[in-house]
């Protein structure tokens, strides 16, 4: 299972202090509610393990990349929309949503047709090189919040290349 962990924060998770480029800082991964969060220490702020942790490791803060966003890797995004439906997590259904409009638009995902249960609709797509049959209900989400969701994920993506 691929987990994509966030980049080094900017603050100290204890105190709210800037990490600054070139410091060692303690960073752990926790689960909370069935979600994983990276929270960076600094070291005088480091007391050990906290509640949840399934890793750590210390690290150096980078210095500042050019902040022009990466064009989307079309086949990381398909395999991260792959692993999403995989999980099957009630939680992600709004970004697997967004994520097969996205691969819809470049076109390595393809409309198979819709299928009506009850009150909700769900897209039937296949992959332009034969992944799938997947399934995805429609979310019936605002442009703003299909905005939204896109930048999360643009986020999320060119952090984890």
């Amino acid at each position: 299972m691929d987990y994509h962990v966030k980049p080094i924060g900017k603050n100290c998770a204890a105190t709210g202090e800037p990490l600054v480029p070139g410091s060692l800082v303690y960073s752990v991964l926790v689960e909370d509610d069935g979600e994983l969060h990276r929270l960076d220490y600094l070291p005088q702020s480091w007391q050990g393990s906290p509640p949840g942790m399934i890793g750590q490791w210390r690290t150096i803060v980078p210095k500042p990349e050019d902040n022009k966003p990466k064009p989307l890797d079309t086949n990381s995004l398909m395999e991260h929309f792959q692993q999403l439906l995989e999980d099957a997590n009630p939680a992600q259904e709004k970004l697997c949503y967004v994520m097969s409009l996205l691969l819809l638009q470049k076109r390595r995902l393809s409309l198979d047709g819709t299928r009506l249960e009850g009150d909700n609709a769900y897209l039937q797509l296949t992959g332009s090189r034969g992944e799938g049959p997947f399934e995805v209900r429609d979310q019936q989400l605002t442009a703003e919040e299909i905005n939204s969701l896109q930048t999360h994920l643009m986020t999320q993506m060119n952090t984890a290349t």
